[in-house]
């Protein structure tokens, strides 16, 4: 072969890679096309995907806080004083404690921390001022609510530091700053208990956040995800012409996906009891039946979320974006409520999680029962009716 050949060879070879280069071009630029206004037909998606980073953001920069505000405490002072209600002052002025009682004695806290009214507890010893001003020993006791092991060893800190400042400066105001310098600080002793969770064990806190969690996984999201399919595979017409009422379609439904739920519950709770040795110190029947009116909440949630989703990747991400983050950040599963800002506190009021949560761990930890519990269970209980009128009139409509 010549040398002009063999030019010629090598310059049809480039002439068909530049043509080759130029169809695999035209068609990824045809599909990226396609691609491009599939996205944009479907707002539903594209407004959900560029939303949730915004929301998470939100989220998770306003609710991972590791500090704790608006504790209520209730202190008790046999014998009030000057100096005594120094420190009751102390308290309810930190941004951190809001002195809701203070008793003469010790026998109403069980009450006041079962029912919830109060998280933590100074129980002073009597006569205050005689023993400060004779520096005799001082024996000051701080009792937390500890079925949250992170926010209640935050609140006994905050608590014991108050209680040693106060100490402090009522000793340089009684005997003068020379009595500090002589040791007398080391005068008071502050001992912390832990309500409900003496061993500050994670797991009672996260196993009862873990059941609202799987429930949520299982009854909303699968809930939302098999009803949107039957719209987005058509057959959701043919239930319609048959003589069946979408209230009855729906329970049909969901019925497998409510077994499912209870079905979780037990494995959870037998798994939380045999591998954690998480208590339940109150009543099972109790706990089984709250936790079913749960599973019908789940239920309601989900179909909410099919009634207004046109494709299944529609209802998945906007269960994950609407059920799993409010569940995980604005529940008290892992942060507590009164770390939150005042918008997001108010939103969690309709968080159903943030009520259930209440529920099983006031009856796993606290051995609370519906006399306690019976507020949180009717909100509890308002909630899922509610989503359940929302969702089934909200079918109605759709499949009129």
């Amino acid at each position: 072969m010549s040398a002009s050949q063999r030019r010629d060879t090598r310059s049809e070879r480039r002439h068909d890679t530049r043509l080759d280069l130029g169809r695999l071009f035209a068609s990824l630029r045809g599909l990226v096309v396609k691609e491009t206004r599939h996205v944009l037909r479907d707002r539903q998606t594209l407004a959900i995907l560029l939303l949730m980073p915004l929301v998470q953001v939100l989220l998770y920069g306003f609710a991972i806080r590791t500090d704790v505000r608006g504790v209520n405490v209730a202190v008790v002072d046999p014998t009030p004083d000057a100096v005594t209600r120094a420190l009751v002052l102390r308290v309810d002025g930190s941004v951190r404690h809001d002195v809701l009682d203070v008793f003469p004695t010790s026998d109403p806290l069980e009450q006041q921390f079962a029912a919830g009214r109060i998280r933590q507890a100074i129980v002073l010893p009597t006569d205050v001022s005689r023993r400060i001003a004779r520096a005799e020993p001082l024996a000051v006791q701080v009792i937390t609510d500890g079925s949250d092991p992170n926010a209640g060893s935050a609140m006994a800190s905050y608590a014991e530091a108050i209680v040693r400042r106060w100490y402090a400066e009522s000793v340089v105001a009684e005997r003068g700053p020379a009595a500090l310098r002589g040791g007398g600080s080391a005068q008071i002793a502050v001992e912390t208990r832990m309500r409900f969770n003496p061993t500050m064990e994670s797991a009672n806190l996260f196993v009862p956040g873990l059941i609202a969690l799987v429930l949520t996984i299982v009854s909303a999201m699968m809930t939302a995800i098999a009803i949107t399919r039957e719209k987005e595979l058509g057959t959701m017409e043919m239930l319609l012409v048959s003589p069946l009422r979408p209230a009855t379609i729906i329970v049909g439904k969901v019925v497998p996906y409510a077994v499912l739920g209870i079905m979780n519950i037990g494995i959870v709770l037998g798994a939380a009891r045999v591998v954690f040795d998480v208590p339940v110190r109150g009543s099972i029947p109790l706990l089984l039946a709250q936790c079913a009116l749960y599973v019908v909440t789940t239920l309601a949630l989900g179909i909410v979320i099919s009634t207004g989703a046109r494709t299944q990747r529609t209802a998945m991400l906007a269960a994950l974006g609407g059920l799993l983050l409010p569940t995980i950040m604005l529940s008290g599963f892992i942060f507590p409520i009164d770390s939150l800002p005042t918008p997001l506190k108010a939103i969690s009021n309709i968080v159903p999680a943030r009520w259930f949560l209440v529920i099983v761990r006031g009856i796993m930890l606290k051995g609370s029962g519906m006399s306690v519990l019976w507020q949180e269970t009717l909100v509890l209980f308002g909630l899922t009716t509610a989503l359940l009128a929302v969702g089934i009139r909200r079918l109605s409509v759709r499949l009129d």
